[in-house]
């Protein structure tokens, strides 16, 4: 995902202060974490096995009570709310999605809204609506069951199911990562253009650092025992590690990553002249990774960003040197 300007002038949807999570056995799976995640935020917690990634995220719905510090969701401290009532207002997507096997695709998404005692209208029309949003027809597959269906659509039915009654927040756990490398490359593809027109706050659980980059707004790089060693931007996670452990975490390839997550109009351009109009154009969206296909696939030397500017080669990397702030 291209790092958006920022989050600001709101409060949290959801702040963790100080958690921390013992077990009984005195395993320590999380240690004093504080970070907070924005409205409209997709916020990844990503790092090794056992560095509490998913007993943070399942600390904010109460599936794991913290042992110290306070969860807040929208202001409330979640041990105030009755446990049953916080889960049903936070959408929730794990791995084996856990559809109801003999309940059809309408039926598993209108679970929620059915127990919130919605009118049948209503939840006709919501379950068609979320099925049309994650990309299936819901005149094709409404009346299926879950065992004819592909594990990519079984995942995209689990993420309607949990939007289904519009929550606030939606947590997810590796949600893609039982599904072929061809599938998750489309379930991300259509989880960014799905949130872009619900704008849901998102906790997103991954071990996959490109998967955090493509999809985060901010990812949260947690260590073994629950220490947070960075939380920020993907731009500035790549372009300037806090640590070497998160140095190492993101990979030698950093400076590639960090192609894909820099605008291309965030560049020095030069100006668009007469002699430019034929040039071969992308969008103003692009990335710089975008930008050097192109250039290295043009007969050119010099590509159209939109009708913003023109790039060259020398200014994809002046922009790469900016970015990492060299």
């Amino acid at each position: 995902m291209v790092a958006d300007p920022g989050f600001s002038g709101s409060e949290p949807m959801i702040r963790l202060e100080q958690v921390g999570k013992t077990f009984p056995d005195g395993t320590v799976a999380v240690q004093e974490l504080s970070l907070d995640v924005m409205r409209g935020e997709l916020a990844v917690l990503v790092g090794p096995s056992g560095c509490g990634k998913t007993t943070t995220m399942r600390m904010i719905n109460r599936l794991v009570e913290p042992t110290s510090g306070r969860v807040l969701v929208d202001g409330r401290d979640v041990t105030t709310v009755d446990a049953v009532e916080l889960r049903r207002s936070i959408g929730y997507v794990i791995q084996q999605v856990g559809l109801f096997p003999h309940q059809t695709v309408r039926r598993n998404v209108a679970t929620v809204p059915s127990l919130a005692g919605w009118d049948r209208a209503r939840i006709r029309a919501r379950v068609d609506e979320l099925l049309d949003l994650v990309g299936l027809d819901p005149a094709t597959f409404g009346d299926r069951y879950p065992q004819q269906l592909s594990g990519g659509q079984r995942q995209r039915v689990g993420v309607a199911r949990a939007l289904a009654a519009d929550p606030p927040v939606l947590l997810m756990d590796e949600p893609f990562g039982a599904v072929d490398p061809i599938e998750r490359d489309r379930l991300q593809e259509e989880m960014l253009r799905l949130l872009a027109s619900v704008r849901t706050t998102v906790v997103f659980v991954t071990h996959d650092i490109d998967e955090a980059v493509r999809l985060g707004d901010r990812i949260a790089v947690m260590r073994q025992g629950g220490h947070l060693e960075q939380y920020a931007a993907p731009v500035e996670i790549l372009a300037r590690p806090a640590s070497a452990f998160v140095a190492d975490f993101v990979g030698t390839d950093r400076t590639v990553k960090l192609l894909a997550v820099t605008a291309a109009a965030s560049s020095t351009l030069d100006p668009i002249t007469s002699d430019d109009v034929d040039l071969r154009a992308i969008p103003d969206s692009a990335t710089l990774r975008d930008a050097l296909a192109a250039l290295l696939e043009s007969d050119s030397a010099r590509i159209r960003v939109g009708d913003a500017g023109v790039l060259t080669m020398e200014g994809v990397r002046q922009a790469l040197r900016s970015a990492q702030g060299s």
